[in-house]
């Protein structure tokens, strides 16, 4: 994936704004650039829910990964499409978390970006400092080569359980390759594995904002691919999904603490899962 990451590199826009960066910038992290917080002012002004959403999928992937490490016993994730979040504070980024709650102190993390500002980021500030967290340069959008990838075959253990984290569902705008996509890491993970799925929605905006949500998106994040709850959960179709199945972000195992959008979940715009892969 060399070459194509240094393709990436060389074609970085910084005035076009890219979802994970807008959601770190959301959350007051530092891995985005001007046209991403101009974005989240633009969202703010039509409807004030994107810093919250925000927060609130950052407390479901720390719950996600906490759960999967501490109660699971998971000690090996392939995160794809984070954003590696900057806006979680040091010592409580996800591989923290899982670090911390997991009973293996060898446990491993992978995570997987297409973002060239994102990957270089975390690669300089994370990688230098342990030997148990790769950042590698992939795109779910060619799901075959980002599991042929070398790291990702020889840095994980692909003959014992491990949990993939797909987050970077918005960009699959192909019903169908979305579909393959999941096939395809479910053939691939061993069997007591795991498939955390996060995905956008528009279930949850009021009928009166839609037309200016949907003309927002459409200038700024003309890819991103929005699907309906009954159509996530057809991607998880055949999977045995852990308690509470497919829900708003904030009802998924909800903490006291996790506040963010808690009184009305649906304003998160995203819906979470984690199954068990058979």
């Amino acid at each position: 994936m060399h070459d194509r990451a240094v393709r990436n590199l060389a074609k970085l826009d910084t005035t076009q704004a890219r979802i994970t960066r807008i959601f770190d910038a959301a959350a007051g992290g530092k891995n985005n650039f001007l046209v991403d917080k101009d974005t989240v002012r633009h969202f703010d002004q039509v409807t004030p829910a994107i810093t919250t959403a925000a927060r609130a999928v950052l407390q479901f992937l720390s719950r996600v990964v906490h759960h999967l490490a501490a109660v699971e016993g998971v000690d090996q994730f392939m995160i794809v499409g984070s954003g590696v979040p900057s806006g979680l504070s040091a010592g409580h980024r996800l591989h923290d978390i899982a670090r911390r709650a997991s009973a293996n102190p060898d446990l491993r993390v992978v995570y997987v970006e297409n973002d060239p500002m994102v990957v270089t980021m975390a690669q300089a500030t994370i990688e230098p400092f342990t030997d148990l967290i790769r950042v590698v340069d992939g795109d779910v959008r060619e799901i075959d080569e980002m599991l042929q990838d070398h790291v990702v075959q020889t840095f994980l253990d692909w003959d014992r359980p491990l949990a993939v984290l797909l987050l970077s569902t918005h960009s699959l705008d192909d019903a169908e390759y979305a579909h393959y996509v999941v096939k395809q890491l479910r053939h691939s993970a061993p069997r007591g594995s795991f498939l955390g799925l996060l995905h956008t929605t528009f279930d949850g905006v009021p009928p009166e904002l839609l037309p200016a949500v949907r003309d927002m998106l459409a200038m700024t994040l003309p890819g991103l691919t929005i699907r309906s709850r009954e159509e996530v959960s057809a991607l998880l179709e055949g999977l045995d999904l852990v308690e509470p199945g497919l829900v708003w972000v904030p009802q998924w195992r909800p903490l006291a603490r996790d506040l963010a959008c808690a009184d009305q979940p649906s304003s998160s715009g995203n819906y979470g899962a984690v199954a068990r892969i058979p």
